[in-house]
C-alpha cells in the first residue's frame, strides 16, 4: 500500500532540529516511521524533550501512521542511574511475559492459548507480538488486516476474546525485516505506547527467543509483573530455561512459574505414550530453583493444525486434554496475579 510518504519526506521533517549530523538511522514503511538518533548517554536525559517534538512533528506528516524516535548512546562511559521509565501502559494491570532462553520450543503456542484461556475465564486480556524478526500471531490468530489509526493511536485488533498487535500486523508476511537494534526497540516501542490498548486486565508479551539486549530493555520497558518459562523437558532446553530465569532476576521480575511444553505425546490411534524429548525435567528444575511448575502441555497433532488454520486450540477444541492442560496453566497464572 502507498501512503504517498517517503523517506525523503522524512529528512525534510527533521530539518528544522538540525539533527542531520546525529542520524543513525531512518526507516519508513508502510506509513510506520522509525528514527534513530545518535546521542552520549551524558546528554540523553536532556535531549528527551526535543525527542517527543520531533516524534510529534514526525506524526503530523502527512501518510505517517506512526512515528518513533529513539536516543542510541555510543558513549563507553559508565552509564548513570537509569531514569525514570514513563508508563506506557497506563490502562493495563498486570503485564505476563512469555519468554524462553532459546527458540523451537513452542513459547508462542504457549503464549497464544495462555492468553485465549485468560480471555476464557472472563478476563480482558490482550496479546503482544513481541519477536520482531519472526512475528507468528498473524497466523496464529487469523487476522491479516492492519491497524486501524485514530487519533495517532494503533487500534489493536481483536480476535478470540483478545486485543493483539503484531509487526507482522504492519509488514507483508514474506518481507525479511533487517533492522538493527534501535530500529527493533523503536518498533516495539510503538506497539507498547502508541497502541490503544485500553484497560487490560492482562497483556500477555510474547517475548523474543534468547537472553540479550532486547530481551532486557522490552523487560524493562513493558515492566512485566510476573514471567512465564517455557521450556521442553531435555537438558539442553533447561539449560537455556535456566538462563530466562537468571535474566528475569537481573532485571527484578519475579517468575510465576516453568511450563514444560512437548511433555509427551500419546499415539492417537492407539493410546500408547512416549515420551519423545524426556519427561518430567521442567518439573525437577523447578523444584530445584524454587519457582512454581505450571504444568505439562502434550504434543498433539491438533496444537499444529489449529496455529496453522489460525484458530488457537483452547478454542478450537475447548474440551481436548491440551485445552485443559492450558486453562489450568492460566488459572494457576491468574492466581498469582491476584496474590
Amino acid at each position: 500500500m502507498c501512503w504517498g510518504m517517503t523517506e525523503d519526506d522524512i529528512r525534510a521533517a527533521l530539518a528544522p532540529f538540525n539533527v542531520a549530523n546525529r542520524l543513525d538511522g531512518v526507516h519508513v514503511q508502510d506509513g510506520l516511521v522509525q528514527v534513530s538518533i545518535a546521542v552520549s548517554r551524558q546528554e540523553a536525559a536532556s535531549m528527551e524533550p526535543l525527542r517527543h517534538e520531533i516524534e510529534a512533528a514526525l506524526r503530523a506528516v502527512p501518510g505517517v501512521k506512526s512515528a518513533a524516535v529513539v536516543l542510541t548512546a555510543h558513549a563507553q562511559a559508565a552509564p548513570p542511574a537509569p531514569p525514570q521509565a514513563e508508563n506506557l501502559l497506563p490502562g493495563v494491570k498486570h503485564v505476563v511475559a512469555v519468554a524462553s532462553g532459546k527458540g523451537g520450543v513452542g513459547k508462542s503456542t504457549v503464549a497464544v492459548n495462555l492468553a485465549v484461556a485468560l480471555a476464557q475465564s472472563g478476563l480482558a486480556v490482550g496479546l503482544l507480538d513481541a519477536d520482531i524478526y519472526g512475528p507468528s500471531l498473524p497466523k496464529m490468530l487469523g487476522l491479516t488486516t492492519g491497524p486501524e489509526v485514530r487519533g495517532g493511536k494503533m487500534i489493536p485488533l481483536e480476535a478470540w476474546g483478545l486485543k493483539a498487535m503484531s509487526i507482522g500486523f504492519l509488514v507483508p508476511e514474506e518481507k525479511a525485516l533487517i533492522w538493527r537494534g534501535p530500529m527493533v526497540m523503536g518498533a516495539l516501542n510503538q506497539m507498547l505506547g502508541q497502541a490503544d490498548w485500553g484497560d487490560l486486565d492482562v497483556l500477555v508479551v510474547d517475548m523474543p527467543p534468547g537472553t540479550g539486549d532486547a530481551q532486557i530493555t522490552l523487560a524493562q520497558k513493558a515492566k512485566p509483573h510476573g514471567a512465564v518459562i517455557v521450556s521442553t523437558p531435555q537438558d539442553i532446553a533447561l539449560l537455556d530455561a535456566r538462563r530466562g530465569v537468571q535474566m528475569f532476576s537481573q532485571v527484578g521480575v519475579p517468575v510465576l512459574g516453568i511450563v514444560e511444553n512437548m511433555s509427551y505425546f500419546c499415539c492417537p490411534n492407539c493410546g500408547h505414550r512416549t515420551d519423545i524429548f524426556g519427561h518430567g525435567g521442567a518439573r525437577a528444575e523447578a523444584q530445584r530453583i524454587g519457582v512454581p511448575f505450571l504444568g505439562e502441555i502434550p504434543l498433539q497433532l491438533a496444537i499444529r493444525e489449529a496455529g496453522d488454520a489460525g484458530t488457537p486450540v483452547v478454542a478450537a477444541q475447548p474440551q481436548s486434554e491440551v485445552a485443559a492442560a492450558f486453562r489450568a496453566v492460566a488459572a494457576q497464572v491468574a492466581r498469582a496475579l491476584a496474590g
